[in-house]
Parts: structure tokens; sequence; C-alpha cells
């Protein structure tokens, strides 16, 4: 169901390369699975992690590296998470980082690790340490395409964004890539997202436009509920762009810099939802009259949670009452369902706390078989609103992971 951008413009400052280096066992030959991306040494780099509380060894470290300096360098691995692997994951994830920073002259903190792929199993290291020098002979700025598969699992098309904006006379340019299809839920999502820029910011407006930028993409969607403990997201600013730095968030420049960064990172969440594992249905769920944000949040993700929801979905099967249900059990506070009004599309399927009266089993079921489905709750005592994406759940699904590891 993925859609990818058609050209992807080079950020200056950023060079990308990548190999095989056979770090899962069953990989193809031409399967690319290590990525390094350089960056010049005016980048700076903002990003967010995981929440989970057995976060990977190279989260732990890309956090700790990142406090003590601007990265020069990030090396990713797919195959492999390096997750669960206690005292030797994270040697294995420091001497990565050092083989990297002896190729290019560097310090291994300046070196930001990233690792997606089974959890549990020890990386390859002689396979790591034979593949960086590869990838570095790679590095183009042009590579933002190869990248993007080399950091792929179980997703079936690479997903990146690009585009360039003008900001007060300056074209800026940013491009991005991801991977994620399943064990996606908020905070993060197993999905990884690496966007650049050229343009010239300070670090707390990189930090303040990835940290609100993420929480309205990477942290609205959800595949099956499940927060990976790998997930990570960076944001990299070369400062190469001739223009002004922006250092101010009340400005115009900084206005219309976070606007666009959300727009890629929603573009490439969007794009996660719809290369969901096993996927037919990309579902927008909508909440609107909330009290708060996370009311509506609270309500959204019942509803994106719900395996009989989700099913329901696949089937293209309008069974409302599985929706109502749902909304009913999101421990909303004293909710008035006699206010509430749910929409399939455009056709109202309960109010009045129940069956709506225009409705029909045949307007529901037009909805029911389209494969872009937007869901609607108003819950009707307040003014926040918030959407969630999210995904069906098909047959494909269990095969895709009961499968996982053969």
């Amino acid at each position: 169901m993925s859609q990818q951008t058609a050209e992807l413009h080079p950020v200056a400052g950023v060079y990308l390369g990548g190999c095989h280096a056979g770090i899962k066992a069953t990989s193809k030959a031409d399967k690319i699975d290590l990525v390094v991306i350089k960056f010049c040494e005016q980048a700076l780099t903002a990003a967010t992690f995981t929440q989970n509380a057995f976060c990977a060894a190279p989260v732990t470290l890309a956090r700790k590296n990142l406090q003590a300096t601007p990265a020069r360098a990030l090396l990713i691995n797919s195959g492999n998470a390096n997750a669960g692997t206690g005292e030797q994951g994270m040697a294995d994830a420091v001497q990565s980082c050092a083989w990297v920073a002896q190729e290019l002259g560097c310090e291994a903190h300046q070196v930001l690790p990233f690792s997606t792929g089974v959890i549990g199993q020890n990386l390859p290291m002689e396979k790591i340490h034979n593949g960086i020098p590869q990838a570095l002979s790679d590095l183009t700025v042009t590579g933002w395409e190869k990248a993007s598969r080399g950091i792929m699992t179980t997703d079936l098309v690479p997903k990146t964004v690009s585009r360039i904006i003008n900001i007060a006379g300056t074209d800026i340019t940013i491009t991005g890539m991801a991977k994620g299809s399943g064990m996606i839920h908020p905070n993060m999502a197993t999905m990884l997202g690496f966007v650049a820029t050229d343009a010239k910011i300070s670090q707390p407006c990189l930090d303040k436009a990835l940290l609100d930028a993420v929480n309205k993409s990477f942290n609205r969607i959800t595949v099956d509920g499940d927060t990976s403990t790998n997930d990570a997201c960076t944001l990299t600013a070369t400062q190469q762009a001739d223009m002004a730095t922006i250092d101010d968030i009340n400005s115009t420049a900084y206005q219309q810099f976070a606007a666009e960064i959300e727009m890629v990172m929603v573009e490439l969440a969007q794009m996660i939802i719809r290369d969901g594992e096993g996927a037919t249905k990309f579902v927008a769920i909508k909440v609107e009259g909330g009290k708060d944000a996370q009311e509506c949040l609270q309500v959204a993700n019942t509803v994106a949670l719900s395996p009989l929801v989700k099913t329901a979905l696949f089937a293209s099967d309008a069974n409302w009452g599985r929706i109502l249900a749902a909304v009913g059990r999101a421990g909303v506070d004293s909710l008035d369902i006699d206010a509430l009004k749910i929409y399939l599309g455009d056709v109202c399927i309960v109010e009045n706390g129940g069956r709506a009266a225009s409705y029909t089993e045949e307007a529901g079921s037009a909805v029911m078989q389209k494969s872009d489905i937007d869901i609607t709750i108003q819950l009707n005592r307040g003014d926040a609103e918030e959407t969630v994406w999210t995904t069906d759940f098909s047959y494909d699904y269990v095969k895709i992971n009961a499968e996982y590891r053969t």
C-alpha cells in the first residue's frame, strides 16, 4: 500500500553509503543491510528514542553519544536489533562505533549506532567489521534510495520523502527516510526515521522542531500496539544553506521550518501504516470535541488497537457495534453517550446513544469496502481533537510474524 516520493534531493553535507554485510543469515546476496551516513563538521543532530524499558544497546549508546558531542556519522544495520543482549550488546555497539570513527578520523562518541531486526541475538561482529569499509567506500550525496532499502526488515517498500522549500528567500532542502511495518505503536513506534536538511538552525530550535513533529507523526501511528526496543528518529541540520540562522521559536522562519518538518514526518509515518504488515486498509481515526488532547488520543488508540475493530476492517464488515464498544471502554470520565456521534466516512453510524436513525447497512458497507477509511468520533465535550492512523489485521499479519525468524 506504500507510495514513495519519486525524486530525492541531495542534502548538502550529507553522504550515504551501504553494502551487503550478510548480517541476516538468510538474506540474499544483493540485500543491503549495513548503512553509514556521514555528516559535515558543522552539522547538528536532534534525536528521539523509544521509551521501552528494554531499550536496545544502540539506543542507549546513541543517546549517550549525542549528549556528548554533535554527531559526525550514523551507523545503521538491519537484520539484528542488538536488543536484549546485555553487556556484550553494549560492547558490540561501542566497538562498531569505534570502527567507523577510525575510518572517518573522528571520535567514537561522534558516531550514533542504530539497529533493527531480531531481538536477543548478538551482532555478527566480523561481518560488521568487514562491512563498514565497504559502506564507507560507497558514500555519496545521492545515496538516499539505496540507504532506505538497507534499513528495511519486514517492510515491503522503502519509505522516503524529499522536498525543497523557501524560507525568507532561500531554498532549503529536506530529505528523509524511515523503516517500519510491524511492532508499531507510539512512544515511539519497530521504526527508524532519519531526516536531514541543509538549513541553518540552532540546537534548541532543532530539538523542539523534532520533538513536536514526532509527537504529531510517529507518535500518532499504531499497527499492533507493540512499542519496539529500538525505535529512534533523528533530524540533522547541516547548516549549509545561505541563510540567517533560525534561533527563535517565535520567528516566522522557525514556524515555517517546523511546519515543513512535521509534514515530512507525517508523510513518512503514514507510509509506515500503508506498509503495515499484511495491511489492506489505511485507517484514519479522528476524535473531535474532547476535553483535551490526551482524552482524544485515549479514545482513538482504544479503537485503533481493538482486534475486533481491526478484523472487521479487514473483512470490510460494517460491524459498527465493535467501534461503539471500543469507544465505551476507552475510560473517558463521565462520557455522555447521548451526545456522542460516530461516523464511517460521511455516514453517521451512532447518535443519541445508539444506531443513527439515518444509518443503513448498505451505506456502512460501501465505506468499509474502501482501502482508505475515515472513522470520526465526536465526543462533543470540549474543543480538543487528535488523529491516529492505523491498519486492519489480516491473515498475512499473523503469517508474517509467525514466520519472522524462519
